[in-house]
Formats: structure tokens, C-alpha cells, sequence
């Protein structure tokens, strides 16, 4: 009796051995400082980090443009099942979103996206691109590997989730408003708080960085065609010139920078496309101009669309000419302003100063670029970060954009480790008001 009694004993202690406790519901802070550096410490294991990189080049290989990622999503997709994660796919055409825990309230989401751009690759490298005219240059190749790298750290982890955590494989960030199209399926409805991560060749190697309130600018673009009467250009008198027209449009246009924006208000109006003419001697009928306008507020960003409008349409007619204006909304929407929430930045600085040190953790200065992680910062509170990458002795970091441009694939545990760190840790900490549907759970957990 006293035997049997002895081994029940060490059969409960060994199960209770192989079963991970959760964390209680008020973890102490000791334990809350550990996890971003034990999520760290697994994702450099050679085992995940070869994983993760082996992920990125085979993405790295086949770009796909904005709402084309099939190839890409079945990758995401074939390896969510191997890591036994359910989703939801086709979002938005080739998004796909995964579940990670309880299935119940609250609900965090953690973001990549995976468009290429129509970029020449000009790195030779063992794993450039092998499709003509696509590459990642923006680094959403290793967003996504990532992410994925992010999703094995929480199903390792399981138990420490109280929630659910959301993974957000976004399509066509570059341009198509992939976010605003994932958000109208309906999918996200239930998320409280969305965070999303870019690496950056511009900061060193170990620090991340971003702030609270606007980060990046809201954006616009913008086409016109000025018409005229073309002519002979030795008898100019003949004709109304659409490249005058164009060019006094052009000057007026950076006026509304120099002259009606309150200095303290960033704004920015570029001109970049300019098509007219194909003679040396004949002028033409019509010329078309095209750019971009950006705000840090709704308000500017309204006021500078109408603008520029009254400025084109007039212009015009001052030499004679016609002009339309047109948005394009439905190939490339307006972006709003990146608005980081102030509750969530200081999260964030906690769990990256846990896992990097607080000196490594910096705040930065506003940015004109835009990013259509905005839509989601619309929708629910959302906070964006860089993760920097920068290490001269790995090559000549480029901007991104750029035909050039590399990835430093030491950076990849690192943002895999800080977005896996800062859902846990965000289910962990906060009870927010859940904006979810009371008793809401997600059927496929």
C-alpha cells in the first residue's frame, strides 16, 4: 500500500513535470522581464534561426506583387499547419490569419505584410530574385519570416497565453491598401490592439525605435492632364502650350508648401511624373504630370487635396489650357496618418527595454513616408516600430526602394522574439474593455 502510495506520488509529480503552470493572472514582474529574453534565446537556437532564414530567401526568391501572393501565402499557409495553428485564408485575396490560444477574449494582433515591389534586383547574391522586374525591397520578406519565427515562439510558449493572440499575414502594403482590405472582411473585428514591425536600414543593429502619436504621414496620389492645342514650336502664337501649363502648374503647386502650410504643419506636394512630347520641334497636345501630397492630419490632408485641385484647374486656364485631376482611389487609396496610441508605446518600451536595454530603445522624429498599417491604427489602438539592422561589417545598407537593398538576417530572431514578447506579455498584463463581442470565441479553436 505504502508502495502504490509512493509511486501515485512520483507518477503526479513527473506529469506535473512534463505540464508547462501558467503564469497566475497578476504575474510579478521578475517573471514578465524574462520572457522577451527567453523568447530571444529561442529564437537564435540554430534550429528556429536557420528556419526563419530559410523562409525569408525562399520568399526572397519568388516576389510577388501587391494582391498576387498566392505562392507566398501557401508557404505561410504550409507552415501554419505544420505548427498545427489554425486561420482563416482567403482574407482580402491572398491574406491569411492565424489564431494562437484560448480562442477567448482579449484579442492581440501581431502584423506582417508580403507584397514585393516592381524593382529590378541589382544584388547578386546566392538567393536573388528569380522572377524579372519583382523583388523585396522593403524587407517584407523577412516581416514574414518573422512572423511565422513569432508563431512557433508562442506555440512553444502556449501557456503562457491568456487570450488569443492574432496573426495578421497582410497583402499589398505598397500601395493597394491591403490593410483596409482586410479590415472590411470582418475578420479583425474582435482585435483590441494591433501591433506591426519594419525592419530598418537605418538604425544599428540591436535597437528599436519609433514613438507615441503620429509616426508616419498621411499620403495621396494624384494624376492630371493639362490639354492644350498643340503646333509647330517656331510658331508658338498657334498654339496653347500644355508644357507651359505644366510647368507654371508645377511651381504653383510648391507654393502651397512655401506659402499657405504653417511651417510647424509638415507637409509635402512632389511632382514626379512628367510626360508630353516625343519631338524636338512640335508642340504637344496634352501633357500628363502625376506625384504624391502628405499630411500629419486629416485636416491639412483634406485642405491639400482641394488645393491642389483649384491650383491645376487654374493654372491651366491661365495659359489657355484644360486640366483633370484625378485620385485613383480604387488602385491606390489614400492612406491616413500612422498614429502610434500612447498606452501602447509604453508597452512597448517595456518589454524592448526587458529585452534589449532601455538605452537601446529610442524615440525618432516623424516620418513623411506612410505606411497602410494606418488603417488598422483607425480601427483599433495599433503601434508601429523599426527594428534596426544596420551593421556595416554585413554590406552597404541602402535604403528601401532601392534595387540595392539588403536584408541583415541576424535581425530576424530579434523581431520575431520582440512581436512574439509584446502579445504575451500585452494578454498578460492588460484587461482592457474588450471591444470584442461579449463571450466571443473563435470557432476554429
Amino acid at each position: 500500500m505504502a508502495l502504490r502510495c509512493c509511486l501515485n506520488l512520483i507518477f503526479v509529480f513527473h506529469v506535473l513535470m512534463l505540464c508547462p503552470i501558467p503564469l497566475c493572472s497578476s504575474p510579478i514582474p521578475e517573471e514578465l522581464s524574462q520572457i522577451p529574453l527567453n523568447f530571444l534565446q529561442y529564437a537564435k537556437s540554430p534550429e528556429v534561426f536557420d528556419w526563419m532564414v530559410d523562409i525569408r530567401r525562399k520568399i526572397h526568391e519568388n516576389p510577388e506583387l501587391g494582391f498576387e501572393e498566392f505562392e507566398t501565402s501557401k508557404l505561410i499557409r504550409a507552415e501554419l499547419d505544420r505548427l498545427g495553428i489554425s486561420y482563416e485564408y482567403p482574407v482580402a485575396i491572398t491574406g491569411v490569419v492565424g489564431f494562437i490560444g484560448t480562442g477567448n477574449p482579449p484579442f492581440v494582433a501581431i502584423r506582417a505584410d508580403m507584397d514585393a515591389l516592381a524593382l529590378q534586383e541589382g544584388v547578386v547574391w546566392e538567393h536573388q530574385s528569380k522572377v524579372p522586374g519583382k523583388m523585396h525591397a522593403c524587407g517584407h520578406d523577412a516581416h514574414v519570416a518573422m512572423l511565422l519565427g513569432a508563431a512557433k515562439i508562442l506555440v512553444e510558449h502556449r501557456h503562457l497565453i491568456q487570450g488569443t493572440v492574432v496573426l495578421v499575414f497582410q497583402p499589398a502594403e505598397e500601395g493597394g491598401g491591403g490593410a483596409k482590405k482586410m479590415l472590411e472582411t470582418g475578420v479583425l473585428n474582435n482585435v483590441d490592439a494591433i501591433f506591426g514591425a519594419h525592419v530598418s536600414p537605418k538604425y544599428p543593429f540591436g535597437m528599436v525605435i519609433s514613438r507615441p502619436g503620429p509616426i508616419l504621414a498621411a499620403s495621396g496620389f494624384f494624376e492630371a492632364v493639362i490639354s492644350g492645342k498643340g503646333g509647330h514650336a517656331a510658331l508658338p502664337h498657334h498654339t496653347f502650350d500644355p508644357i507651359l501649363a505644366a510647368s507654371n502648374i508645377i511651381i504653383s503647386l510648391q507654393q502651397l508648401i512655401s506659402r499657405e502650410t504653417d511651417p510647424l504643419d509638415s507637409q509635402v506636394v512632389t511632382v514626379a511624373k512628367f510626360q508630353g512630347g516625343d519631338a524636338f520641334n512640335v508642340i504637344p497636345d496634352s501633357v500628363t504630370i502625376g506625384g504624391t501630397f502628405r499630411a500629419f492630419s486629416k485636416e491639412s490632408f483634406i485642405q491639400l487635396k482641394h488645393r491642389i485641385v483649384e491650383v491645376i484647374t487654374k493654372q491651366a486656364n491661365v495659359q489657355r489650357c484644360n486640366a483633370t485631376v484625378e485620385f485613383n482611389e480604387d488602385q491606390k487609396p489614400f492612406f491616413p496618418v500612422t498614429l502610434n496610441d500612447q498606452d501602447l508605446y509604453e508597452h512597448f518600451r517595456a518589454v524592448a527595454g526587458d529585452m534589449l536595454g532601455s538605452k537601446n530603445v529610442l524615440d525618432m522624429q516623424p516620418l513623411m513616408g506612410a505606411e497602410d498599417f494606418a488603417f488598422y491604427c483607425e480601427a483599433f489602438p495599433g503601434f508601429f516600430y523599426f527594428v534596426g539592422m544596420k551593421n556595416e561589417t554585413v554590406g552597404k545598407f541602402e535604403p528601401g526602394h532601392s534595387p540595392y537593398y539588403i536584408v541583415n538576417e541576424d535581425v530576424i530572431p530579434y523581431g520575431a522574439a520582440l512581436q512574439a514578447s509584446i502579445a504575451t506579455r500585452y494578454l498578460l498584463e492588460y484587461s482592457p474593455k474588450s471591444t470584442s463581442t461579449k463571450g466571443y470565441s473563435h470557432d476554429e479553436l
